[in-house]
């Protein structure tokens, strides 16, 4: 199966991670090389690569948001929880997984994966079913930084959370309705963690949230109730980050 990824970042970035087998590129017939296009065209005659200079009436076949650049690539590599927890360790780091329960909107899922690429984070965790998978619009809202993650997907969520936590990985849910919940700030984030994202309009299902070890909130002072499932996740990723930066230095 053969997929045909879209824009200058996310071609660009599916290049420089070699994870996917790429077959071709399709350039727009005048378009700019410069930036991230010229980067990729670098690496594509670094690989051999096959380059097309195409009408750019064919790639607006594709998308309005293609930018001039195309590829046609094999199907994204899943990975699995161990590889993520193996990452960790060859860089000597604890942990740092991003688990999203049920996502369904593709920006959001690009969102987050992109905000956990940029802090450092090791992998992501989806659900096989109901949520979004890691389709060609998801690598084009992540601008390409879920080519360099390892993100796997699993049968039975729950199940992969608990095998976390016999690993040694503390499970924090984003959660702001249980009273339970503490604000993010004031939670230690710096050990080995997995932070537990759920759907954009129910939050996470019932037995997720019961296998977190504890749960975060993000308080507000305004007079909207929830933030955008996106938005509350990187918010509290960053903090992970500063947390671990503060720690390092």
């Amino acid at each position: 199966m053969r997929e045909l990824i879209y824009g200058r970042n996310a071609v660009h970035e599916m290049l420089r991670a070699n994870r996917r087998e790429v077959y071709k590129i399709l350039v727009a017939e005048g378009a700019q090389e410069k930036g991230a296009l010229a980067g990729a065209l670098a690496l594509a005659a670094q690989r051999s690569l096959p380059i097309q200079r195409v009408p750019r009436s064919r790639l607006d076949r594709v998308s309005d948001a293609h930018q001039g650049i195309a590829a046609e690539a094999g199907p994204y590599p899943y990975a699995n929880p161990e590889d993520i927890l193996d990452l960790a360790a060859g860089r000597g780091e604890p942990p740092l997984a991003l688990v999203l329960d049920v996502i369904q909107n593709p920006q959001n899922l690009g969102t987050l994966l992109r905000t956990a690429e940029a802090v450092g984070a090791h992998g992501a965790i989806l659900p096989q079913r109901r949520g979004v998978e890691v389709t060609l619009a998801v690598v084009s809202a992540s601008s390409g930084a879920s080519e360099h993650l390892r993100i796997a997907r699993v049968v039975n969520l729950a199940r992969a959370m608990e095998d976390l936590k016999e690993r040694g990985v503390w499970i924090a849910g984003l959660e702001h309705k249980d009273e339970r919940a503490i604000d993010f700030w004031t939670a230690d984030l710096r050990g080995a963690l997995a932070l537990v994202v759920g759907n954009e309009a129910e939050g996470m299902r019932r037995l997720v949230r019961q296998t977190c070890d504890y749960l975060l909130r993000i308080p507000m002072r305004g007079r909207i109730e929830s933030l955008n499932a996106s938005v509350a996740g990187s918010i509290v990723l960053y903090e992970v980050f500063r947390q671990r930066e503060a720690a390092g230095r």
